[in-house]
């Protein structure tokens, strides 16, 4: 068969501004960095419950803290975990890792603390960085890994001044205690830096030395981290700068966790573009999303769908006047076709852009184009110097144009490996590819379609069933807020899957086994018999990540153990 995909259709659907094979700066994070505190001292890098802080404070400050960690015994290539909400603390950490040679990985507040301790462990981390509300969570795991320092931030922490006596005094400002532990060194951040000079820090590094090790889902195992190197992540980062044509006049604002690797992305790539960033220390408050949007006008926005989603419930957003925003992104999980519509309606036509990219590639590979034709639920096109190769699972062959087949990616941004862990490396880079685990389909344009993840595909009876396909239809439907279906073992066919559906019904709909009916009357109306559930849960909601991604392994789990 010939292999559409080497022709690269896509290319003809590039913006003017986009070639298909971008020129890499041959420069690592750091210097880039330091290059653009040159170039803009005084802009605004963060700004921070009305405080600015400068590129140049946030570089002395970064400096102080790369000096605390050198002080503290770590060497070039050690490992520090962020354990933070999106608060300066993290971007300062994450500068001031890579002035000392360092690696960081990000923690999950929401981590479980067996989920934590395997983490730590796992990568080696050194030292943590986290927040007195956060504390007990490293406490609770303090005896279980080997970390030998924690540094503690605190929200009020480079607040205004003004804002942040008050907010103590009044005790608005959320705090808790911090106490010893055992064996290790625990100091706030305030007073390490105290201690430290404004000296700069620049440890020499190499594009294939480490710059992240960022821990996947771990949905068939423990979690494994994704080493990104400096080469990697610069990439990446010049790719999307420049798909996106972002600016250092530019002003984002997103809710993307900075402990998640897009939040890391979007974090880094602005930093060293000269791009002011607003944080936002609490993604689902969508109050200070609006407020921020008022008050500092950014151009553009980066969110999961369910941040857009209650955005679009608040009638403040939906009657507000947006100003200077240009676009908003959205990445992690699908956007159903009429909810881009509706959005559309608010943020004007051809302004929202999906993109596709996982952790392991740094993460971003394919995208909707900036100015040209964007395709409701597509997730657009490659990026240049990336290559995207569709083939079915059981025999590795190509499909053919809109037809289903796992994604295979090959690009400068694609990850060094699996930290010690050879053999999911090269099951995973097998022949060069990055072998996904999700399931897409091209249209002679050269969009991509996500079609499902193949564990998530279920097989009924010698059908594929992609539960993705349903999740689309199920949400059509006016009784619904929000469904996902997954395969459950049949306990009537040992070896066998069947559908099921967990359900959350709209506010005012009961549940009850006349709404099971007239849901299953609408599935039989729209999809083929063999795609019908045989299992329907209603429940309150519907588990999810961190970034509100919906976590179908917890769903599969539950309604398993429901049989």
């Amino acid at each position: 068969m010939e292999d559409v995909y080497s022709k690269k259709p896509w290319i003809a659907h590039y913006d003017k501004n986009v070639q298909p094979t971008l020129t890499y700066p041959d420069k690592t994070f750091s210097v880039m960095f330091a290059e653009i505190v040159k170039q803009y001292p005084d802009k605004t890098a963060l700004i921070y419950m009305g405080r600015k802080l400068s590129f140049i404070e946030v570089d002395v400050i970064a400096n102080r803290l790369a000096h605390y960690l050198q002080k503290s015994g770590l060497l070039p290539g050690d490992v520090v975990g962020l354990h933070l909400p999106n608060i300066p603390a993290h971007y300062i950490g994450m500068i001031a890792v890579q002035k000392a040679g360092m690696v960081t990985t990000g923690l999950s507040p929401l981590l479980t603390p067996a989920e934590l301790a395997h983490q730590l462990n796992d990568s080696g981390t050194k030292l943590i960085m986290t927040l007195d509300v956060l504390f007990d969570k490293i406490a609770e795991v303090a005896e279980k890994a080997a970390f030998s320092t924690v540094v503690v931030t605190e929200i009020a922490d480079f607040m205004p001044g003004i804002k942040r006596v008050l907010g103590k005094l009044l005790k608005k400002i959320p705090t808790a205690a911090v106490t010893l532990l055992k064996g290790k060194t625990v100091v706030r951040l305030t007073q390490a830096m105290q201690e430290t000079p404004a000296v700069p820090v620049m440890v020499s590094r190499t594009l294939d030395d480490p710059i992240f090790m960022m821990y996947t889902g771990g949905t068939t195992g423990p979690s494994k981290g994704a080493v990104i190197t400096q080469r990697n992540y610069m990439a990446n980062r010049c790719q999307v700068l420049t798909w996106l044509d972002i600016r250092a006049e530019d002003m984002a604002l997103s809710a993307f966790p900075l402990f998640h690797i897009a939040g890391l992305a979007l974090g880094g790539f602005t930093l060293t573009q000269g791009t002011t960033q607003i944080c936002v220390p609490n993604p689902r408050d969508t109050a200070f999303l609006i407020h921020a949007i008022k008050t500092w006008k950014p151009t553009f926005m980066v969110n999961v769908p369910t941040v857009y989603f209650q955005l679009m419930k608040n009638p403040e957003f939906v009657r507000m006047n947006l100003g200077p925003l240009k676009w908003c992104l959205s990445a992690a999980a699908p956007f159903p076709a009429e909810n881009i519509k509706e959005l559309e309606a608010i943020i004007g036509k051809g302004n929202f852009i999906e993109l596709y990219g996982m952790t392991e590639t740094s993460p971003v590979t394919c995208c909707n184009p900036r100015y040209g034709i964007k395709k409701p639920s597509s997730i657009g096109v490659p990026l240049p110097d990336t290559e995207f190769l569709l083939v079915d699972p059981e025999t590795g062959q190509p499909v053919e144009i809109g037809h289903p087949g796992e994604i295979l990616i090959r690009g400068p941004q694609v990850m060094r490996g699996y930290f010690n862990k050879p053999e999911e490396t090269a099951h995973a880079l097998e022949s060069g590819w990055m072998h996904t685990g999700d399931i897409a389909r091209m249209d002679a344009d050269g969009y991509f379609y996500v079609v499902d993840r193949l564990k998530d595909m279920v097989i009924v009876s010698g059908f594929k069933v992609f539960t993705k396909e349903l999740d689309d239809v199920i949400s059509r439907h006016p009784d619904i807020q929000l469904a996902a279906s997954v395969g459950v073992p049949d306990p009537e066919r040992p070896g066998s899957e069947r559908v099921a559906m967990a359900v959350v019904l709209c506010p005012g709909i009961e549940k009850s086994d006349g709404e099971k009916e007239k849901i299953l009357a609408f599935l039989k109306e729209n999809i083929a018999p063999y795609k019908i559930p045989k299992v329907i849960r209603f429940m309150d909601e519907l588990p999810t990540s961190g970034v509100g991604k919906i976590l179908k392994r917890e769903i599969r789990k539950m309604l398993s153990d429901k049989l």
